[in-house]
């Protein structure tokens, strides 16, 4: 194995130099080989696909997505002194005429040619780190908490990069308004970041999107794992198997070549690559047949090789046993016989268990010593915009999820019902569906609230720049479909603050508010306009406003100038 020139931070990068040291970095594997080039050097200050962002020295990358194209922008960014341009098309077939001095690279795919030029130019930090990447439809973000506080509590020195935040040692900083997966040169820039603070370890939330995009790649991963694949972002990847192939890059990248750079982390060195798959998911027994060296089953089934017993749900704790098999995952040798591990978390409902057994199965791979695990379960207090209750002096429960697919809303309506069971209380969700995203969803969120839920309130959710009525009408529909009836089960808010405050006048000492969809979200979007927005302040707003007996504030959307209720 070879090893790179030694990470110095500066302000630009050769470009022949970063070609060279990917050349280095995957040689004689079957990692993508980088492309040939003859032209001249350029020094490059930084990567975007933004020409806003383009300014002298500059290397601009023509990306091409669903619905846009870059490339027609290239002209842009040479007027604004661009030094390189990333393209998947001719110059020539575009009518440019390149200036001298300037790099044009001819790519296959520009989005993963600049993941690994962007990998270089930070010296492949991914190497030096136990990668452990966490996809799936719901829970990701929570089960990296999880997976987080648990390593932790083991001692280790970890990252966070999830859609709630950054963690860089005891560093914590807020990622942008809807981001999930960042592009890959700040994904490896955080990475960087991480090796030169001295973390061993990376937990990294990796989104369909992200992964499609080749925004995680590059990275050495050493753990995949799935929570669940069901019905999202079908708007972006056409079908549920174009869904389902770009979550399964996370696990076929374990496939690939050892990198022909040598990682110095003893703890990388050790780690067999793995994958954590969830038994009782539909995606099972596709997800296992990817010959990955070591699998491990998490779930609520019996023959899962990590499971959980005696399972004991309060209304502010869950109680279980965690149960590992032996040996732990196929291609492992047994190192020790089936034993049990005593938990309690604050964490609640069904789901998040599954988020639990996915982390602890991550920590037993890890060879996390049980103490550990109970100490890391234990410390989590609950997952910001999670199941997060809102504490106003309300008689009711209220509670704010980032649930906004099908499969969590409906989980998170299971979890709200366990709750008031005893009280005999209902569920009253408020939640809406967001524009210019999977349209399908809609009508089978709606559904799902008609049938689970006992009363539904629909309202905004990043409309966007679709039509509010329009979005709401095709929920409506879904809820007429399976028997609610507007104005008695169901009502349209229009306002999303009015909506919450709406919920508070229906409900009932017993009941619970469940607020889906939008979670720790600091905006909403309007238009193409991101306006501020938390549901959690909303809900205590709201709950002021009801409980002194006044009416609910104009908290600033354009939604609180109209009529609120059944407009």
């Amino acid at each position: 194995m070879n090893d790179l020139h030694t990470h110095t931070p500066t302000h630009s990068r050769s470009l022949k130099q970063l070609l060279a040291d990917w050349a280095t970095a995957v040689q004689h594997t079957n990692h993508p080989q980088p492309p040939a080039y003859h032209g001249p050097d350029a020094t490059i200050s930084h990567l975007t696909e933004n020409t806003q962002e383009v300014t002298p020295g500059a290397g601009f990358v023509a990306r091409v997505r669903v619905g846009s194209d870059g490339h027609p922008y290239i002209g842009q960014a040479l007027a604004r002194g661009a030094s390189l341009i990333l393209a998947q098309r001719p110059a020539a077939d575009l009518g440019l005429a390149i200036p001298d001095g300037v790099a044009y690279l001819e790519v296959a795919d520009t989005a993963e040619a600049a993941a690994w030029l962007a990998a270089a130019w930070e010296s492949f930090p991914g190497r030096q780190l136990v990668m452990i990447g966490v996809t799936g439809t719901d829970g990701k973000t929570t089960t990296s908490s999880i997976l987080h506080s648990i390593l932790q509590a083991a001692g280790l020195r970890v990252g966070l990069l999830s859609t709630l935040k950054a963690v860089v040692g005891e560093k914590e900083e807020p990622l942008a308004p809807h981001v999930t997966t960042p592009e890959a040169p700040v994904v490896q820039r955080y990475l960087r970041r991480m090796v030169d603070a001295g973390l061993t370890h990376c937990i990294l939330e990796s989104t369909s999107h992200g992964l499609a995009q080749h925004r995680v790649t590059a990275v050495d991963f050493d753990i995949a794992v799935i929570t669940n694949i069901t019905h999202e972002h079908l708007d972006y990847h056409g079908s549920y198997e174009g869904y389902f192939a770009a979550k399964s890059r996370l696990f076929t990248s374990l496939l690939l070549d050892d990198w022909a750079i040598e990682t110095h982390n003893p703890a990388k060195q050790q780690v067999v690559k793995t994958a954590v798959l969830n038994l009782d998911d539909s995606s099972f027994a596709r997800l296992q047949a990817i010959p990955v060296p070591h699998q491990v089953s998490y779930g609520l089934s019996s023959h899962a090789e990590v499971t959980a017993r005696h399972i004991r749900y309060d209304p502010d704790k869950t109680w279980f046993d965690v149960q590992f098999s032996s040996p732990l995952g196929r291609g492992v040798q047994p190192t020790e016989q089936p034993f049990t591990v005593s938990c309690v978390t604050h964490l609640l409902g069904e789901f998040n268990l599954y988020n639990i057994l996915a982390a602890t199965a991550v920590a037993r791979v890890l060879q996390i010593a049980p103490e550990a695990i109970q100490a890391g379960l234990a410390a989590v207090k609950g997952v910001s915009g999670r199941m997060e209750r809102i504490h106003g002096g309300q008689p009711c429960l209220v509670i704010v999820d980032f649930a906004h697919t099908p499969n969590s809303l409906e989980r998170s309506i299971a979890a709200a019902r366990q709750m008031v069971a005893e009280r005999n209380g209902r569920v009253l969700t408020v939640f809406g569906s967001a524009g210019k995203r999977d349209v399908e969803k809609r009508r089978m969120m709606a559904e799902i609230s008609a049938q689970r839920a006992d009363v539904t309130i629909l309202t905004a959710e990043d409309p966007r720049t679709e039509s509010l009525d329009d979005i709401l009408e095709m929920m409506a529909f879904g809820c007429r479909s399976k028997g609610g009836i507007e104005g008695r089960t169901f009502w349209r808010v229009p306002d999303r603050g009015t909506a919450v405050y709406f919920a508070l006048t229906l409900a009932r000492s017993q009941d619970v508010v469940l607020i889906c969809g939008k979670g720790h979200e600091q905006t909403m979007c309007f238009g193409v306009t991101e306006y501020p927005w938390d549901d959690r302040k909303a809900a205590l707003a709201a709950i002021k406003a009801f409980l002194a007996k006044e009416p609910m504030p104009d908290l600033g959307l354009p939604t609180g100038k109209r009529l609120a209720i059944g407009d």
